[in-house]
């Protein structure tokens, strides 16, 4: 049984979808209390852990960096020790956010990082706790996630595609949309291999392909759900935000194709298959 710190989040929702899994969410397991996560562990036993919980309000990070800080760094470090001290495999969701964003060229897992703001530091400290704790673990990066849940760029740019005729979208941020359900494939299929060959232990990249910009992410979607809403380049410092975002968050992805066979998803074909969901289920709404 694997267990999965989150319930309603984007990733842990198509985790729940796609395996039997045991979810906790901040009932059964608060991430502002790192001991009752690593309780929880201890109790349940399972044969893997995967943490798709944290805090993910990039801006607000910036004035609960504290808080940030105690879920995104200190949670992960107790759980990622429960699990080495029970011998199982820990799986960590991370993010571009852990580099300066700069330069063009797709950002290596061993490259140097360089957080810009509270919510990039206080995941770059939970790397460093899962890496501390000495077990089995795949740290998995990833950037720019959408789904049919939650909230998320694609399902924002349905909701104001339908409301307006002309929207502004920051297009100097060159990035990789990633399905949460690719993700979530991705976590588990790492949880296995990780079981069977602790070995391949280390820090990983999973993004959709091909890197796109914000703006062109949102002509996708507009183009998909065929609305007549045009979209309009803009560059990140006619919409600024209390958080810098990373101008750069393309991920080179190659080492988790050789390691554990998984290959960069499609954002496009998600895009539509999303799109169409959506559609579907509105129309019988």
């Amino acid at each position: 049984m694997i267990l999965v710190f989150g319930t309603t989040g984007q990733v842990a929702t198509e985790l729940r979808a796609l395996a039997p899994v045991l979810a906790l969410g901040r009932d059964a397991a608060d991430l502002t209390d790192p001991a009752a996560c690593a309780a929880a562990i201890e109790a349940h036993r399972p044969s893997a852990v995967i943490n798709a919980a944290a805090y993910t309000a990039v801006d607000r990070a910036e004035s609960e960096e504290d808080l940030a800080t105690t879920i995104n760094g200190d949670a992960p470090g107790a759980m990622a020790r429960a699990c080495a001290d029970l011998g199982i495999p820990f799986v960590h969701i991370s993010t571009d956010y852990v580099f300066a964003g700069d330069g063009q060229n797709p950002w290596q897992p061993e490259d140097p990082t360089g957080p810009l703001g509270a919510y990039g530091r206080s995941k770059l400290a939970g790397e460093t706790a899962v890496r501390a704790a000495g077990g089995a673990h795949a740290i998995l990066r990833t950037s720019w996630v959408f789904s049919e849940h939650g909230s998320n760029f694609l399902k924002t740019m349905l909701r104001l595609g339908a409301e307006r005729q002309v929207l502004n979208v920051v297009a100097d941020q060159i990035g990789g949309p990633t399905p949460a359900r690719a993700i979530a494939a991705a976590c588990l299929s790492i949880a296995d291999q990780l079981a069977e060959t602790p070995t391949k232990t280390g820090t990983y990249h999973f993004a959709g392909a091909p890197d796109t910009s914000w703006a062109s992410f949102a002509r996708a979607i507009m183009a998909v759900a065929e609305l007549p809403c045009r979209i309009v380049d803009i560059p990140s410092s006619a919409y600024p935000t209390p958080a810098t975002r990373p101008a750069n968050s393309r991920l080179d992805c190659s080492a988790t194709t050789v390691v554990f066979g998984i290959d960069r998803p499609d954002w496009q074909d998600a895009t539509r298959a999303i799109v169409t969901s959506l559609t579907q289920r509105k129309g019988t709404a």
